[in-house]
């Protein structure tokens, strides 16, 4: 069972992942769509888009979205996706292994954004807020109802004293009490 502190942990480093990953990206596909943060644009922004322009954008703004925490998990998959993709289009063909394609960023990049897509954007995130509003909000809708909430079975049974076990006419005849 893990205590409050190491889930905290977990979801600090959970947010600070997503963030950095976020922010890398979104500055990678900014560098090649707008020339910045410095560098060289490596095609115009609406004129001619052609592939290599539809994934900078998509680079860019599934940054931005993993940054914030927006529908984290479709990004994810989708920029998993890309990734992939883009390691065995352009650097698979040079060579199988990463070290010696120069395909290290995309392969990395691929595997962060297929754990983020699973694991989701932790609770730092707009898509943690929802879940917590939701959540928040069905509690609110059970406690209005005044429908009892069923706890979760553990491996914790009651007891039973005799009293409860004579009141079943066997077990009753089993203690040596006839009714």
């Amino acid at each position: 069972m893990k205590g409050k502190k190491t889930i905290w942990i977990e979801q600090v480093t959970l947010n600070l992942l997503r963030i950095g990953a976020g922010l890398l990206f979104w500055q990678h596909g900014a560098q090649k769509l707008l020339g910045f943060p410095g560098g060289e644009k490596t095609g115009g922004f609406f004129g001619n888009m052609g592939l290599a322009e539809i994934l900078e954008v998509l680079g860019m703004a599934g940054g931005a979205l993993l940054v914030l925490g927006v529908f984290t998990r479709p990004v994810a998959l989708l920029l998993a996706g890309m990734m992939g993709w883009a390691y065995f289009q352009v650097h698979a063909p040079v060579g199988w292994w990463p070290i010696l394609n120069g395909g290290e960023l995309p392969a990395f990049y691929a595997f962060l954004f297929l754990y983020l897509g699973a694991r989701g954007g932790g609770i730092f995130s707009v898509d943690g807020l929802r879940q917590l509003r939701r959540e928040t909000r069905v509690k609110a809708v059970a406690g209005a109802a005044e429908t009892p909430v069923v706890a979760a079975p553990d491996d914790d049974f009651p007891e039973l004293t005799e009293e409860d076990l004579a009141e079943d006419p066997e077990i009753a005849r089993l203690l040596g009490d006839n009714p």
